[in-house]
């Protein structure tokens, strides 16, 4: 097999079931290209492994009721069946007690990991990845927690996916919502233009999310970031929400459990988030329980 690694990688086969969010397989792959370039060899063992790729997964997936150690051993099994991975001794799908009984270390097919090490293959393939699971306002933090110094990395277009996104769709979404973000109000501009204000996914377009105004908000960048993360969310009746998992001591940081209970008033004319689109940001980004108003 020759030629580029990046396909074969981007085609690993996730769980996905109406919008379910299932990032186990990219988030391994990432850890293993952070390794690669840190050590210059994807070898991962278990015993170290699990516990961060499980904080990855609480950090950056969605709300699951699974063991952190539990979805690690998910994908850490599974990868060997997209013909990328492989285990220095055969274990079963899933159990973590078999992973525990004895060391064993995964690492990218030898095939894999040679044309990986080929140029800039290594950061190109894991930017590609990173784009392709993850909205741009949460690329660099997922980069920097599998050990990429995101800067430099740079971006490029979204490899593996036919959909190409709208170009006017972030001004449209702005220009509706006032100018303003719709959490806060913040308005901020420089010259003529809006600076700070940046356009959000109800929906992750990586989800099937579209680029219609009714899965939109215009968010300030500290309110966008919170939203993607799951810090922030939405009520079916459109009443902002924030998580209890989210917490600030300072009393700047303290200001987003003031948002809690309130409600998002749009200029007239313009359409509320669509039901499916909040439900679907509800289950699979938003974290944990509610704070309380």
């Amino acid at each position: 097999m020759s030629g580029d690694a990046l396909p074969q990688l981007l085609a690993v086969r996730q769980h996905q079931r109406g919008g379910q969010r299932s990032p186990h397989k990219p988030l391994l792959i990432l850890l293993a290209l952070g390794q690669l370039a840190a050590t210059g060899s994807s070898e991962l063992e278990w015993a170290s492994t699990s516990a961060k790729l499980g904080e990855l997964l609480a950090e950056f997936g969605p709300p699951s009721r699974s063991s952190p150690v539990q979805a690690a051993a998910y994908p850490f099994t599974r990868l060997r069946s997209d013909q990328v991975w492989s285990l220095s001794r055969d274990v079963p799908m899933d159990l973590v007690s078999p992973l525990n009984s004895e060391p064993v270390v995964g690492k990218f097919v030898p095939d894999i990991e040679a044309r990986l090490r080929r140029g800039d293959t290594m950061h190109a393939t894991a930017r590609a990845i990173v784009e392709a699971e993850f909205p741009a306002s949460l690329a660099d933090d997922v980069l920097a927690a599998v050990g990429f110094d995101s800067d430099q990395i740079t971006a490029g277009p979204l490899h593996g996916s036919s959909r190409r996104r709208t170009a006017g769709w972030p001004a449209q979404v702005i220009a509706a919502w006032d100018r303003q973000c719709a959490f806060c109000g913040y308005d901020g501009q420089l010259g003529m233009g809006s600076v700070g204000l940046e356009a959000a996914h109800v929906r992750w377009f990586n989800y099937q999310g579209p680029d219609q105004l009714d899965n939109g908000l215009a968010l300030c960048a500290l309110h966008h970031k919170l939203f993607d993360r799951g810090a922030l969310g939405l009520s079916g009746d459109h009443h902002i929400q924030v998580s209890a998992a989210f917490s600030a001591r300072t009393e700047a940081g303290r200001r987003v459990y003031e948002l809690a209970g309130k409600l998002l008033r749009p200029r007239p004319g313009t359409p509320l988030p669509a039901g499916p689109h909040v439900q679907w940001h509800s289950t699979q980004v938003f974290k944990g329980e509610l704070l309380r108003a």
